[in-house]
């Protein structure tokens, strides 16, 4: 059953209070510019981050990590810089969606991007082929720095052990959730994100969780039930 709306607020606060105890700051979206932060948010749909990180190392080795020079890049070469991320021509596309986005609307200059307000720019995002609610979010708060809370399949599954969320839930319905509870706040959404993250590779994993280790193990009636004796 899903909390109410007082004891959300509540129970949010307090599992971001006890994963920065247990975890500490993520320092999370790995990525030195607003641009390749942008980038790496397309190019981990459906990959692992350490594949996404081959693929940025290959586009720094080549010099080409930068607008107008990825632009000018051969569709081939743009695409077998990225092969480690795996459906790399596919995503060479969505890339270059992006690219011509950042070109003819915003000067090649992300931080134009990020003058523009929220919601209307979010819209401008989704629009384009292959970025989906998740990946567009990602670039509005990791890139450019917007209050919008990114949710993803970790975060899910985070909230539908907690009964905060039902299993099944749309990505808008569990986004409200945070966003109607918490304040506007870039660094607390990032952090929070980042957790979840965090929680979900080492604790509560699909297979296998680690519950009595696990810093909201107290907050999680599913938790709670596998440590019973």
């Amino acid at each position: 059953m899903e909390r109410t709306a007082v004891s959300q607020r509540a129970l949010l606060i307090t599992a971001f209070e006890l994963l920065l105890k247990g975890f500490g700051p993520q320092h999370w979206w790995p990525g030195e510019t607003p641009f390749e932060v942008m980038v790496g948010a397309v190019l981990t749909q459906n990959t692992a981050w350490r594949n996404v990180e081959k693929a940025i190392a290959n586009l720094k080795k080549a010099d080409v990590l930068d607008p107008f020079k990825m632009h000018s890049l051969n569709p081939m070469d743009l695409a077998e810089l990225i092969r480690p991320t795996g459906f790399y021509n596919l995503k060479e596309k969505r890339l270059r969606n992006l690219l011509h986005l950042l070109g003819y609307s915003f000067d090649g200059n992300p931080e134009s991007m990020g003058n523009m307000p929220t919601y209307p720019l979010r819209k401008i995002l989704l629009s384009m082929p292959g970025i989906g609610p998740e990946t567009a979010d990602s670039i509005l708060l990791y890139a450019l720095e917007k209050p919008v809370f990114v949710v993803d399949a970790y975060t899910k599954r985070v909230m539908d052990n907690m009964n905060i969320a039902e299993e099944g839930v749309g990505y808008h319905e569990v986004q409200s959730i945070f966003m109607e509870n918490l304040p506007a706040d870039v660094a607390l959404f990032n952090e929070f994100h980042a957790l979840f993250v965090k929680l979900a590779k080492d604790n509560c994993r699909k297979k296998a969780p680690l519950c009595p280790s696990c810093p909201l193990v107290s907050l999680c009636p599913k938790g709670l039930k596998s440590i019973e004796p």
